[in-house]
């Protein structure tokens, strides 16, 4: 197989799960983000503690981290991971009436942290819009991506500004 070949295929097609036995243990970090845009009443709302349901983003940045530690759970080729550490940051954004969330995903390890990440970040903006579609069903999700990955053979990435 190539550098660049799909590694969770096998030479016959079918889907496998990498093997990392002979990987090196090193440190690892991912950053990933996600974006909900709503109507600015409902991010008034949520930044103003105003949702009878409770603090909104605490809600979500739980969700986030627990998604984070279940990956392996959602994502069928994912390995189960050790994380060593996960943080989700929401931060509102009134002048493009959203929430910005930032999730980071450490461990060492013998593969990389980026479907956490990534998982994470989306189950935050899931979770917002759960709490808060009874009055906003027109939330939007999107631009969820890797931001940067940290650590292993392919070492340093970061996504273009």
């Amino acid at each position: 197989m190539t550098k660049d070949s799909l590694t969770h295929i096998d030479a016959q097609g079918n889907a496998q799960m990498v093997d990392v036995t002979a990987k090196a243990v090193t440190e690892r970090e991912a950053r990933a983000q996600a974006l909900i845009s709503m109507k600015p009443e409902t991010l008034s709302m949520i930044v103003n503690g105003e949702h009878k349901k409770g603090d909104v983003l605490a809600v979500a940045r739980i969700a986030g981290i627990q998604a984070a530690k279940k990956c392996s759970d959602l994502i069928p080729l994912c390995h189960p991971l050790m994380l060593t550490s996960v943080k989700v940051e929401l931060t509102p954004d009134p002048d493009n009436n959203a929430v910005r969330i930032e999730a980071r995903c450490k461990l060492a390890g013998q593969t990389g942290v980026e479907m956490e990440a990534l998982t994470a970040a989306s189950a935050a903006a899931l979770t917002i819009y759960d709490m808060c579609k009874a009055v906003d069903k027109g939330m939007v999700i999107g631009e969820v991506k890797l931001l940067e990955k940290l650590g292993g053979r392919s070492g340093h990435w970061q996504a273009a500004t």
